[in-house]
């Protein structure tokens, strides 16, 4: 049985490891590329998507893209690649909106990086559409913004926990629009 690793998936890990290496070779590329204050203060327009391909280290990048290869895969496979794009792209920005949301009016002096926002929304998507992996889906996620809270990691859980209501809310909506 042969696969086929030319996946929309893999393309999109593709250019996040890319562009996380561009992130490391511009001036201030974290700031620039990741979702901060600059959005309105500089007329950042490109952060709400840049943030998914920017990254805080090379561990970051990593437990990222293995998710990401793993249930973004499993989406295209049995969804498609306009599911996988529509719950990682289209929920994954309207996750960056709303996240900024939680910058502006409760810690505006955060720069959020990284794709977990995004592929939060792809496993809200995959706990509506398969029931057996919704209690699995929502702990993992639940545990993987509070854990590291409790030890002192600063990172994002809003834009965790914001994904996973985007990507389980807006695929009810998925659903009912035909493709």
């Amino acid at each position: 049985m042969q696969t086929n690793n030319f996946t929309m998936t893999n393309i999109v890990i593709a250019i996040t490891v890319l562009m996380y290496v561009i992130q490391l070779n511009i001036n201030y590329g974290s700031l620039i590329l990741g979702l901060n204050m600059y959005l309105v203060y500089e007329g950042f327009w490109w952060q709400p998507l840049t943030t998914m391909f920017a990254h805080g280290g090379i561990g970051h990048l990593g437990m990222n893209m293995f998710v990401l290869y793993q249930f973004g895969n499993a989406v295209e496979r049995y969804k498609g690649k306009t599911h996988f794009f529509i719950a990682y792209f289209v929920f994954g920005l309207l996750t960056s909106f709303l996240s900024f949301l939680y910058i502006v009016f409760l810690d505006n002096q955060v720069n959020l990086v990284g794709a977990s926002g995004a592929i939060c929304a792809l496993l809200g998507y995959i706990a509506l559409i398969d029931p057996y992996q919704r209690k699995g889906i929502i702990t993992w996620i639940l545990l993987i913004s509070v854990a590291p809270i409790l030890i002192g990691l600063p990172i994002a859980w809003y834009a965790h926990i914001i994904g996973l209501i985007v990507g389980y809310f807006g695929g009810m909506i998925l659903r009912r629009v035909t493709l």
